[in-house]
């Protein structure tokens, strides 16, 4: 929910949903972490349960930093909620961190692996601090469950 509207009004707007580096290559990269499903896989995917709860999504990917943090300055005022996998960035990325930090929406990062079961610096995320919940480790399907969690914070 938004500050400047009521949890009603926030609710019909869409969820943005952000996916970061390389996560245009899934279903290629890595399949044996990652899967043999597609971004495109994982796009139907968070629609279908987004209309399971009356809601519409808006997913997006980008390799670039700077484009992540224009979007989710954007969903400050024009989204109900963000679900993103900030993939690497999740690790480095303060400008991202921040920039979630000002939005007075939900949010829900996950990702696909469990990132505490992989290499010692993927198990700091910066965005963690900021979400509203955290899913890792349950494949794609974790995209479904975090629109579950953005749907039951906005009452649908």
């Amino acid at each position: 929910m938004t500050d400047s509207m009521p949890a009603a009004s926030a609710a019909r707007l869409p969820l943005l949903v952000l996916n970061g580096p390389n996560l245009n290559m899934l279903g290629t990269r890595e399949p044996e972490k990652y899967g043999s499903e597609t971004l495109e896989d994982v796009r139907a995917l968070t629609a279908v349960r987004a209309a399971e709860h009356g809601l519409e999504v808006d997913f997006r990917q980008s390799n670039h930093e700077g484009e992540l943090v224009d979007w989710i300055q954007e969903a400050r005022t024009g989204f109900s909620g963000i679900l993103i996998n900030p993939a690497a960035y999740s690790h480095t990325s303060v400008a991202i961190r921040d920039a979630l930090a000002a939005v007075p929406a939900p949010i829900v990062e996950v990702h696909i692996t469990n990132i505490h079961a992989r290499e010692e610096f993927r198990h700091h995320s910066f965005v963690s601090g900021v979400a509203t919940a955290v899913i890792a480790g349950a494949g794609t399907q974790g995209y479904a469950l975090g629109v579950d969690v953005l749907a039951a914070r906005l009452g649908r």
